[in-house]
């Protein structure tokens, strides 16, 4: 059983983040190893409550009191196998989620201090990375094949399930590495890319076939891929970006943030394969921070990702403007009662890094250089009201004032799926939000052509990605009369606690 006095003999700790001046210097992730004794220490305070609401939280149902407790006691084997039998790839979500699980954990009772969920799944999983990780190939081939459409988090846990299944999988990619928005969209500071390998070496060891380069709807058709697979997952995330038609958008330096992020995953991928790179649109234009000063719109992870490639870049002063007021420090339980998703000030390693934040706020204008390019953002302090479920911005006069501002960057969300061929050649459509709609076994409305994801869900967080892929991989193995069952999540129509 738990330490039930673990929680009073430990506080809250998180391992120490390399020093400012030295990681802004490199693309290393933010956070070193922790120690073993840290780990366990941590572990221990969890306390295996009779209702453990952190598995609530999670989207993919982790077993955490169990793999916590299994730390705590040295298992490290059974922890990681724990950790496994609910999530492919761990030492992902542990960098990249949010960590609902820990807004739902007891101990965040009353502003209590949570047990330190996602570092302890992040040690796990690395342990089991410096092991070696396993492959594990089905028994014998099923005899069927199924086409995974998009290599990102929800396409690989699918694609893993199936093979281990024994279906035969093929991901197809439009981009020349596989890995989606892990590979290009998230900077290396907050996972290196390493990760991402490892993983696919286990997939290939497990007979998932990789093809990179192929657009699909315009390089192969869907009509070649249905007479090859039996089954189609399409899994192609949400990357269309939410866009402003606020005065001066089409000035130069004004870019969509994941224009910025993908050029700078780009540069880093390249040096360290030794090839020279500059960080460029895909049509040759220069986008890079140095020596700028930068404007990021936006108040979420994307727009953390910037700030924090901005000062590797070498910007010469960075803002960050946010919509809304400046959100509380802790918990306001009449808004936001435990155990939901709170609203509260996130404050990521970025902003230890430089920058300002600048709440309550919106750009009226984006101020012409007077050759075409930007050099400042006009803006307004703002108030946001909601009626009849439209949100009101209201300009308070005599508020307005100007930034200097060379690159500015649109980190104001997502608008679905992009519109492109496959959709139309697979025999389906966006629905209003953009995205794509399932029936309750994760078809489309197009048969045997199913759908998960950011794809299927809007833009959402990893463990969401994961958690549709694990379930439509069991939906398609029932689909292809497969023998047995795969593990599948609840669906996540019926989850309660969905954090965005």
């Amino acid at each position: 059983m738990p330490d039930p006095n673990g929680f009073l003999r430990y506080n809250r700790q998180l391992p120490a983040r390399r020093p400012v001046p030295v990681r802004i210097s490199d693309w290393r992730e933010v956070y070193p190893p922790a120690g073993e004794g840290l780990i366990r220490e941590q572990a221990t305070r969890c306390m295996d409550c009779g209702i453990p609401f952190c598995h609530d939280g999670c989207p993919l149902g982790n077993r955490i009191p169990d793999w916590n407790d299994l730390v705590r006691t040295g298992n490290w084997d059974a922890a990681v196998e724990s950790l496994h039998a609910t999530n492919n790839f761990p030492e992902f979500t542990g960098r990249l989620c949010p960590a609902p699980c820990e807004a739902a954990c007891v101990l965040g009772i009353a502003g209590g201090a949570p047990v330190t969920i996602k570092q302890v799944e992040v040690e796990i999983a690395d342990a089991a990375g410096a092991r070696g990780l396993t492959p594990r190939p089905a028994a014998a081939p099923s005899g069927r094949s199924v086409a995974v459409i998009g290599s990102g988090p929800a396409g690989l846990a699918a694609a893993q399930q199936l093979a281990r299944a024994g279906h035969a999988v093929t991901v197809y990619e439009r981009d020349d590495a596989i890995g989606g928005l892990l590979r290009y969209g998230i900077p290396d500071f907050k996972l290196e890319k390493r990760h991402i390998d490892a993983r696919l070496a286990q997939l290939r060891a497990e007979g998932v076939v990789f093809r990179t380069g192929v657009n699909v709807g315009v390089d192969v058709t869907a009509e070649q891929l249905r007479a090859q697979h039996d089954a189609v997952l399409l899994a192609c995330g949400a990357l269309q970006g939410r866009d402003t038609d606020t005065p001066g958008r089409q000035l130069r330096g004004v870019h969509q943030a994941m224009e910025h992020l993908v050029a700078a995953n780009r540069v880093v991928a390249a040096a360290g394969e030794g090839r020279p790179a500059l960080a460029t649109l895909p049509d040759g234009t220069p986008i890079d921070a140095a020596g700028k000063h930068v404007v990021i719109i936006g108040g979420g992870d994307t727009a953390a990702d910037c700030l924090g490639v901005a000062h590797r870049q070498g910007a010469a002063g960075v803002y960050q403007l946010d919509l809304y007021p400046q959100p509380p420090r802790a918990r306001d339980e009449s808004r936001d009662p435990w155990p939901t998703w709170p609203w509260i000030l996130r404050e990521y390693p970025a902003h230890e890094e430089g920058g300002e934040r600048v709440f309550a706020v919106a750009v009226q204008e984006f101020v012409d250089d007077g050759t075409g390019a930007v050099r400042a953002v006009r803006i307004a302090e703002v108030s946001v009201t909601k009626r009849d479920g439209q949100r009101i911005i209201t300009a308070i006069p005599g508020t307005e004032r100007e930034l200097p501002a060379d690159l500015v960057l649109l980190a104001i969300g997502f608008e679905g799926t992009e519109e492109q061929p496959l959709l139309a050649q697979f025999g389906v459509a966006r629905n209003a939000r953009g995205a794509v709609d399932s029936r309750a076994d994760w078809q489309t409305e197009a048969d045997g052509v199913f759908v998960a994801g950011d794809m299927h869900r809007g833009a959402s967080l990893i463990v969401w990605a994961i958690a549709e892929g694990r379930a439509a991989a069991a939906a398609i193995h029932t689909y292809l009369n497969g023998v047995g069952a795969l593990p599948a999540p609840v669906h996540p129509a019926a989850h309660p606690l969905t954090a965005h």
